[in-house]
């Protein structure tokens, strides 16, 4: 079976430091979660595989294509898209324009309508703040358009970047629940996220990321039961 996204014993960082030390993961279907401690190397795993950084060896294949060499422009082309951390909107800009600017690739403006519709049926608040600037929403709404934006982009793999930061608790079960019906709706994602049980609750598959390697992986299930998981994340 061909995965969506595979990484092979990836190296990367930036200029000489290294963070990550022949990282290997795949995604082949569903949601995959990265988990770990601050500094783990998280965010440089995702900016390697967006095409954000260069790396230094190892490759990234996707959609059974080797894209390590590639250009972020060229990656996002193919659907490789991210929803990034902060949410980065353009606040003085409507949720509609924000959403325009999802759909600026070729592959997506064919889908313009299609997408759109199918994301203000995720959304309806936002079908009813379309005129509104991005930056007079709630922190909850704002996450809500950053997403929409994200799917307006008609993604081959989503990959979402501390997606719950800043958000009250019930906005972050909102959040999950949203991710949780695209994965339903068979999107393939990619999640790093700092709420570990929720995250692992959803998760076909997980890996836990420590010091630029992976240490553990598995479905979201076994990770969540596993003793060093337990203690280091949850508490427990």
């Amino acid at each position: 079976m061909s995965c969506a996204l595979e990484v092979k014993n990836l190296n990367a960082g930036y200029g000489e430091i290294q963070i990550l030390w022949d990282v290997s993961i795949k995604t082949c279907s569903g949601l995959c979660t990265i988990i770990g401690s601050n500094g783990a190397g998280k965010t440089t795993l995702l900016k390697a595989i967006t095409g954000i950084i260069p790396t230094m060896s190892g490759s990234i294949i996707f959609d059974g294509k080797d894209i390590t060499r590639l250009s972020a422009h060229k990656r996002a082309q193919m659907g490789v898209i991210m929803v990034p951390e902060g949410r980065l909107l353009f606040g003085e800009m409507s949720v509609l324009e924000n959403l325009q600017m999802g759909a600026y690739l070729k592959r997506a403006k064919d889908k313009y309508k299609q997408n759109l519709d199918f994301v203000f049926s995720l959304f309806p608040k936002l079908s009813e703040r379309i005129n509104q600037k991005a930056q007079n929403l709630s922190g909850g709404e704002q996450q809500m358009v950053a997403i929409a934006r994200g799917l307006m982009a008609d993604p081959k793999i989503l990959i979402f970047d501390e997606p719950s930061l800043g958000l009250s608790p019930k906005l972050t079960i909102e959040v999950f629940s949203i991710i949780n019906s695209l994965k339903e709706k068979g999107i393939s994602m990619m999640l790093v996220e700092q709420n570990v049980h929720l995250s692992l609750s959803i998760a076909d598959s997980a890996y836990v990321l420590s010091e630029g390697k992976i240490v553990l992986s598995g479905s979201g299930g076994d990770l969540l039961e596993n003793p060093q998981v337990k203690t280091a994340f949850l508490g427990l």
